[in-house]
């Protein structure tokens, strides 16, 4: 499942790619992939002749900002992807889970492809944005000038499940999934069973200067693939490469050499090393 850093490694590549372009046509071949009350043709009316002034992100939202004040709004959930080909490389035969074709007045294309089909599209005045997202209850970005440590502190003293369900939801902090949450919580040395609401204020900071390092550094190196994750420009992710425990099980630990083991919590694979990440601190 794209993760923060994956979508943002989406929006960058996006933004290369569809930038300025105009829009249209937009073809919609699966009609539940577009959230709307609209009738689909007048939705997709809607994007014709607006250009694609830039490309946001909020949290795993991608934000089509197009002109007149519209936006588009896209979740690319477990297997969205996004691919844009010029004019002269345009596939002669659509895929079989390509859902929605973008045209540009050049002539190039983009195409969203999500073969488990859970991603979403929604289209809403620009205005709109902020209660949108409020409205989903959503944290802070993982950033130091957005998510602050007596906040975050604050917010796990209220939260009596264990700390990577409550990661995971993203009403603490925008953007974690399952490989970055494991990967934080090794790096701060925190089990993942440890009610939220038990860990001191030294673990909390240390978790929090892992979420923020961990995201950077998987941002940075275009996202982790695994099994198939590709940007926008088909490109895959390289942060598989520093994974420390997720995916690692029966892998020495690279801090203590003991074996990483791997558990369920929320009903998520989860990968941790026992000897590092006590459930009760001594």
């Amino acid at each position: 499942m794209p993760e923060l850093p994956e979508v943002e490694t989406n929006r960058r590549g996006l933004a290369q790619c569809v930038t300025g372009l105009t829009i249209d046509q937009v073809d919609i071949y699966w009609p539940r992939i577009v959230k709307t009350e609209m009738d689909l043709l007048k939705w997709s009316q809607e994007l014709q002749g607006r250009t694609i002034e830039r490309m946001d992100r909020r949290a795993k939202y991608l934000i089509f900002v197009l002109s007149q004040g519209l936006a588009l709004v896209s979740h690319l959930r477990m297997e969205g992807k996004y691919f844009y080909y010029p004019v002269d490389q345009i596939p002669e035969v659509k895929g079989k889970h390509v859902h929605l074709i973008m045209t540009f007045t050049d002539g190039s294309q983009l195409q969203y492809q999500d073969v488990r089909k859970f991603g979403r599209f929604e289209l809403m005045p620009q205005t709109e944005l902020a209660d949108y997202f409020k409205a989903k209850k959503i944290g802070p970005e993982p950033t130091p000038e957005s998510f602050k440590l007596d906040g975050f502190y604050a917010s796990l003293g209220k939260i009596s499940r264990a700390i990577k369900p409550a990661l995971l939801d993203q009403k603490l902090v925008a953007g974690l999934g399952n490989i970055y949450v494991d990967e934080a919580l090794f790096q701060a040395q925190i089990h993942p069973l440890t009610p939220a609401k038990d860990l001191s204020y030294d673990q909390a900071s240390r978790l929090h200067a892992a979420i923020i390092d961990v995201l950077a550094r998987a941002v940075e190196a275009g996202g982790t693939t695994i099994r198939t994750y590709l940007n926008s420009l088909g490109e895959a992710g390289s942060f598989q490469v520093q994974l420390a425990v997720y995916g690692q099980t029966d892998q020495p630990c690279p801090r203590c050499g003991h074996p990483i083991e791997k558990m369920v919590v929320g009903q998520r694979g989860t990968h941790y090393c026992p000897i590092c990440q006590p459930l009760y601190e001594v």
